[in-house]
Order: structure tokens, then sequence, then C-alpha cells
């Protein structure tokens, strides 16, 4: 079987990355002449780990089979900020003797959103919430006095405390979005609440500021049809349209032999532009990003590489990202929803943690959420981090779920618990959940009691698990109508199981163009997942059980900044 090279690397060479569907090969050590300009404790002979990320150092965001992660987090991975106080809950009537303080919460939130933002202190105790703290306003962050401290005791699930939210076959959508604390914009809250929850979850975007000419995955530098409307620092949206004829689709999922076999219109319909089932969000492909430096009338620089190409099948533009809120976070306290029953899959009533929605460059940081049926969400999300928090108490349907076009976000210093309360019959609990072309996000630095690494569909590509210890006892979900559970570079790299169940961890046979790297603790490297493309993946597996050199991807990639 034939190794795939890249034009952009071919003076390092690219060896042994083909995979069948049943073996996958195992990168090995080449003599180049080039070698000698790289450190011999960087990348010594055979060192499968030093060496991709040697290629990818020289292939950056072009690297066939790894992803460019280095800018997933905060302000392109920075750690987030420690504004100022403003205010404390208890100047607004809030006080922790078990009163419902939910309308004096969001009185102190929007107070410090009208005056500039700033820190809204809540003091230690036991504070009672019987409905959601809506974060509307940017700049402003609930800040806990430590999650041992400071407990926001939600005494209501958001069917209770909100509204209920189900769709048309009974499953609730609370089951994987929205939060007790809930980071989004006014006017998208105000657009869901009029669509009764069943049209759109993203970005409301704006004016169109510049048509964009064909590039490269990798690129940074675009020709724009004009720069007027263009500043520096702006954080922009990027949308291609996506042609009914599935070609970008095949594009995200690594361009291999299996992707022009595939059915997208009868597999994947919630995917494809008329199939008749189409999402509403997969209609075109979104990606926020900033625009780093405006180069002339007609060319700008991005501030990180593009994720895949553009092509003049699939017209891309440039608009305005819309009512959003940016620099916002939650920290240092504890979310604890009162402890009621797990439901049946899908029919959960909404006793959840943070969720982040059509936002970017945001936080939680140091937040324990106890009795969840999500516990950290992603949806839609541009740019956040996620730190040191926990997952615990009964069990949970998704501990962390990244959906609906979400990108560039890190979760790291994470812990997802023992359940107290075990998963019950007719349940399921997912763990890391990627899905819905969501692209570059991280999730590193975690040890897990429950859960596994769930791809849940719907084409996420180029995201990261690394550096995590598991026991790996979760399921992997997603409706079929989402089409395939994996797009290209997906990278799983130095992974302790503890329990010897490789299920969706080592994923050469099912993931096209993916890296698994390091997984320990386990002897098949088979996945236990349904293949979606046949022939050759191109997928590589190498270093398996053992440790690789490189600990963690992430940080790998993030010393060449």
């Amino acid at each position: 079987m034939a190794p795939m090279t890249d034009p952009a690397i071919t003076r390092r060479g690219l060896f042994g990355l083909g995979a069948a569907a049943t073996a996958a090969t195992t990168l090995a050590g080449v003599a180049d002449p080039a070698r000698a300009a790289v450190p011999d404790d960087l990348t010594p002979p055979g060192d499968t780990a030093a060496e991709l990320i040697r290629q990818w150092r020289e292939a950056s965001g072009s690297h066939p089979l790894l992803p460019d992660v280095s800018t997933a987090g905060y302000r392109l991975g920075q750690r987030p900020p420690r504004p100022r106080v403003a205010t404390k809950v208890t100047d607004f009537g809030a006080r922790p003797d078990g009163t419902d303080c939910t309308a004096a919460f969001n009185a102190a939130v929007r107070h410090a959103g009208e005056h500039g933002g700033g820190v809204v202190l809540v003091p230690p105790g036991t504070w009672t919430l019987s409905g959601p703290v809506w974060m509307h306003w940017s700049g402003v962050v609930l800040r806990g006095a430590g999650r041992d401290a400071t407990v926001l005791h939600c005494t209501r699930t958001l069917d209770d405390g909100y509204r209920p939210n189900r769709q048309s076959n009974g499953n609730s959508r609370w089951s994987w979005t929205g939060g007790q604390i809930w980071f989004v914009a006014p006017e998208r809250r105000a657009r869901s609440e009029a669509e009764d929850y069943a049209g759109t979850e993203g970005w409301l975007l704006g004016d169109v500021l510049a048509e964009v000419g064909s590039a490269s995955r990798g690129q940074r530098t675009l020709v724009v049809s004009g720069t007027s409307r263009l500043t520096p620092g702006d954080m922009v949206v990027l949308e291609c349209q996506n042609p009914p004829d599935a070609s970008l689709l095949r594009h995200l999922a690594g361009d291999v032999p299996g992707t022009r076999d595939y059915d997208w219109p009868r597999s994947a319909p919630q995917l494809v532009t008329g199939s008749g089932g189409q999402y509403v969000q997969y209609a075109t492909l979104q990606w926020p990003v900033r625009v780093a430096a405006v180069l002339g009338d007609r060319m700008i620089r991005l501030a990180q590489p593009l994720k895949y190409d553009l092509r003049p099948g699939w017209p891309a533009r440039l608009r305005a990202i819309g009512p959003t809120v940016h620099d916002a976070g939650v920290e240092h306290l504890t979310i604890r929803n009162e402890l009621v029953p797990q439901t049946a899959h899908n029919r959960h009533p909404g006793s959840n943690g943070v969720c982040f929605q059509a936002v970017h460059d945001c936080w939680a940081r140091d937040v324990r959420v106890e009795n969840c049926d999500l516990g950290f969400g992603l949806t839609t999300a541009k740019s956040v981090t996620i730190t040191g928090v926990t997952v615990g108490g009964r069990a949970a349907h998704h501990s962390f779920a990244c959906r609906m076009q979400s990108n560039d976000n890190l979760v790291e210093d994470f812990e997802i618990e023992r359940f107290t309360v075990p998963v019950p019959s007719g349940a399921i609990h997912h763990g890391l959940n990627v899905e819905g072309l969501s692209a570059g996000n991280v999730y590193r630095g975690g040890r897990m009691a429950e859960g596994t690494f769930d791809t849940h569909r719907a084409l996420p590509f180029e995201n990261v698990r690394t550096d995590i210890t598991l026991e790996n006892n979760g399921r992997v979900g997603g409706s079929a109508a989402s089409g395939p559970l994996f797009g290209a570079r997906m990278t799983h790299w130095n992974v302790r199981i503890t329990n010897g169940r490789p299920y969706a961890i080592t994923i050469a046979d099912v993931a096209p163009r993916s890296v698994t790297v390091g997984v320990q603790g386990v002897e098949d490297t088979g996945s236990g997942l349904p293949r979606d493309f046949s022939g050759d993946l191109e997928s590589l597996l190498a270093d398996h059980g053992s440790a690789p050199s490189v600990e963690d991807l992430y940080l790998a990639q993030r010393t060449r900044h």
C-alpha cells in the first residue's frame, strides 16, 4: 500500500501513513540530510511522536494528518484575565439562607454589563436559584470564593425554571444544550424563543464584508474583493456555501477514496443541501476568525491558518459576526443541581451546568457541576477556555458537549468523577463530545472515571484529545441521519485506558486521515465503531501500547508560538 505524501513536506518525507481498515501502519524514521538541523534530543531515531511534530512544524496548518490546534482557547490560547470587581450579588438582595436569589443574580449581572463590565462577586455560602443566570453582556464575570466555598443550588431544571424544549419526537433539547449559567446574546436568546427553539442555534450573522478568493488549507493570507470594511483585530465569520454535490463535505472528510463512494444524500441528509433533511445550521460552513492585518486594498492576513480549502465551487465571504458575547466568564464556584433521577436517553429536563452559545473568547475556570444532564456545553462557540473543572454527582448524559460548528475551544485540567448514582437502564453517558462540523477543539490533561471519546456524527474534523486517563465505559452517539462519525485529522494522542477497552479511542480503522498515537492499556487496535468510508483511510496508528515521547500534542504545538 503506497504511503501518502504531500508537496509541502517532501523535503522530510512522510512514511507509512497509509492504513487499511484492519491494520494501520507506524511512521518510521528516515535518513535525510535535513535532519541534521533538528536537535538529536528532539527527534531520536524511531521516535514517531517527535517525528510527527517535526513534520508538523514544517507544514504547520497544511500537514496532511495533524491539525493545527496551537491557537485553541481564549484569545488564541492566552490565559483568561482577572478583571476588577464591579459589584456583589448581595448588593441586589441575594442572601445565602434559602431565599430564591435568581432575580438578584440576574440584576447584578445586568448592572455590571450595563456599566462597562467587571466581576460580579458571589461570597461564600449556598445560594438558591430557581432559574438560569443569563450572561448576556460582554466583559462580565460571575466569580465565587472557591468551588468549596460558593455553591449555587439550582432547585429547578430548565424545563421547570425556564421553559420546556421538546422536539416533535418527545426528545428534550436540554439533553445537549442550555445551562443554569448561560452565556448567550439577548438577541440570540430572543430568536430562539421566537422560533420555539426549533430554528438555528448559532451566529446571527450580519453584513457581507468582503467576498473571498480561492485559497488552500494552511494559508493565512487571503485575497478579498475589498478591505474597506475590515479592521485588524475584528472577529469575522468566514462563510462557505455547502453545495448539493457534497464536494465540501468530501473535502472535510479528507478526500480519501471512500468519500466519493459514500452516499451522502441518503446517509447524511442533515448535512447535505437539497436532501430534504438538512439542518439549517449546516447550509453553510462557518468559521469565526480574527483579521490579523489588512495588507492592502484586496488582501488580508488571518490570525489562524485555514482549516480547509476555499474553492470556486464553494463561494466564500467574510461576514460580520452579529450580536454576541465575549470576554465573559464564570469561576471559583460549584453548580449543584437538585438531585433528580436521570431519565431515558434524550428525555432530560435540563439539570445542566454552564452553556456557551454563539459567543467567543469566554471561559469557565475552577467550576464544579453536580447532578447534571449536561455539564459544560459549547454550542456554536469559538475560542472558549474551560479549565480546572469537574463533573460529579449522579450520572450525566453529556459531561462535555461541543456541537453545532463550535471551533477552537480548549477544555483542560478536567475531571469526570465516578458517578454517585450510575447510568440507569435506557440512558447513556457519552463523555467528551465533538460533533456537527466542529473543528480545532482540544481536550487535554483530563481524568475520567466515566465516559468515552464521543464523536457524535455530523462530520467533526481536526479535533484533538491528548494526555488523558480514563476508564473507558461510555458510548458514542449521534443520529443516523447526521452522517459520518469522523471528518479528517481527528487525533488521539497519549491516552491511558484503565479498563482495557479500546472502543472509540483507537480510531485508525474508522477515521479518515486520523492519528492515534500512544494509546496505552489495551492490546486491540479496533475501535468497535461502524465504518463510514470504504478503502484506504490514510490513517496512522503509532506507539501503540507505550507512552509517546511527546506527552501533550497541544503543548508541543504551542511551543512554536
